[in-house]
């Protein structure tokens, strides 16, 4: 690097003593050097050169001494590393330049080989600031980026470590897909302010629900919103954490349709569906783009799960990878689902809040399902009485339909 030094004295021989010494460190590059006769002229220079990386400034000096300038120069943003010379034995005033900032401190008369040695640590030190500067701005850069997908906490600890946590790599991951019912049509119909303010509400709060589980938002497609556990950090208890904020997201998404409805605007319920399995991690858009995503069968299945409520009646579906995985798990099975693309069957659950997993209800459907899983005649009239008592139970409704339509057993194909 080239250091650019600023010195300030008012000896009228100082300037081109000081250019005969340097003359070589300045042909080739080196240094660049200013100087200024006393601190006002000194300050005026450096507005000028907010480029200076040093100053080197005698003491005694008309119109403004050098520890008025050292003290100047130590309340600016920027502050200079500055070298103070002094009279020999003028203890004194080295004791307050250095006090008030200095970096450093020569005596006179100056010992050029003295004064070489001090600006080359100086520079040293400049750079090391810089070093450290460059990497601050760096490392604010990656947060700022990152925190549009993570959790405050996992951005703050990638962006220390960028490359290293977005390398693409097998991992075994939680994904969450949620989407909306009936989005197309509230896009065709809702006015574009409305259908903006909704929508950035929506992902908004979503996302912040997202971030106190501290999963990772890995894409955001108009309403549908695809979330990671376990990945890019280690998550032990990912399971746990992906069924609570399936909870979190269910229970928020409905009080915010409620909240639009009453408001004339007929906003859908959000459907989610979770999966757990190995997936190709990483960052996939190559040296220009940022797009940390995750591919393989293990998430095609979680979108295949959202899906699957749609038939279900449910907004939530797990498969049993989550449901077995995940501590203290409270729900109800939903059956053996032949999903699109797969040739064998995928067990799914639906998660329940405690106050329903303890209700009356969740039990009789545990009796009846375990009639219709062993083949039993009694499943019929078991579901036929539930949804008589609780006709707002969409998945019982479905069992009983299937029933009565001739079906038999847990497994069922959904298109």
């Amino acid at each position: 690097m080239t250091a650019t030094i600023l010195f300030v004295d008012d000896e009228p021989d100082l300037e081109a003593l000081i250019l005969q010494k340097f003359r070589r460190q300045i042909r080739d590059g080196l240094l660049t050097l200013m100087f200024a006769r006393d601190g006002l002229e000194a300050l005026e220079a450096l507005e000028q050169n907010p480029h200076v990386d040093m100053v080197v400034s005698d003491i005694n000096m008309p119109r403004m001494d050098g520890l008025s300038l050292l003290a100047k120069l130590q309340e600016a943003e920027d502050k200079k590393s500055t070298i103070i010379v002094s009279a020999y034995g003028d203890m004194s005033n080295i004791r307050i330049a250095m006090n008030r900032g200095a970096f450093d401190f020569l005596t006179k008369p100056i010992d050029f080989a003295d004064l070489e040695a001090t600006i080359q640590k100086t520079i040293g030190h400049v750079e090391m600031l810089r070093e450290v500067r460059r990497r601050q701005i760096e490392a604010e850069r990656a947060h700022a980026s990152l925190s549009r997908f993570f959790s405050p906490e996992i951005a703050r600890r990638l962006a220390a470590d960028v490359e290293g946590g977005m390398e693409v790599q097998w991992r075994d991951v939680a994904t969450l897909f949620t989407d909306i019912t009936g989005f197309t049509s509230l896009v065709e119909s809702a006015a574009p302010q409305t259908l903006g303010e909704l929508l950035n509400e929506y992902v908004g709060g979503m996302t912040e629900i997202v971030f106190a589980h501290e999963g990772t938002v890995a894409k955001i497609i108009g309403d549908a919103i695809q979330v990671l556990f376990n990945a890019p950090g280690d998550q032990p208890d990912y399971a746990t954490r992906a069924v609570a904020c399936a909870h979190d997201l269910d229970a928020w998404a409905e009080d915010f349709s409620a909240r639009w409805k009453a408001r004339g605007v007929n906003f859908g319920a959000t459907r989610i569906g979770a999966h757990a399995g190995p997936a190709l991690v990483g960052n996939f858009g190559g040296n220009r783009f940022f797009d940390y995503t995750a591919y393989g069968d293990s998430i095609n299945i979680a979108a295949r799960l959202e899906a699957a409520n749609k038939h279900l009646g449910t907004r939530i579906c797990v498969s049993s990878s989550v449901a077995e995985a995940a501590e203290n798990f409270q729900g109800r099975p939903v059956g053996e689902l032949m999903l699109r693309g797969r040739s064998e069957p995928l067990r799914a659950f639906e998660p329940l809040p405690r106050a329903k997993f303890e209700a009356p209800v969740t039990a009789l459907y545990s009796e009846a399902f375990a009639k219709m899983e062993a083949g039993d005649a009694a499943a019929m009239p078991a579901f036929a009485a539930l949804v008589g008592m609780h006709a707002d139970d969409p998945l019982a409704g479905f069992h009983l339909k299937r029933l009565l339509n001739g079906a038999k057993g847990i497994r069922m194909q959904l298109e």
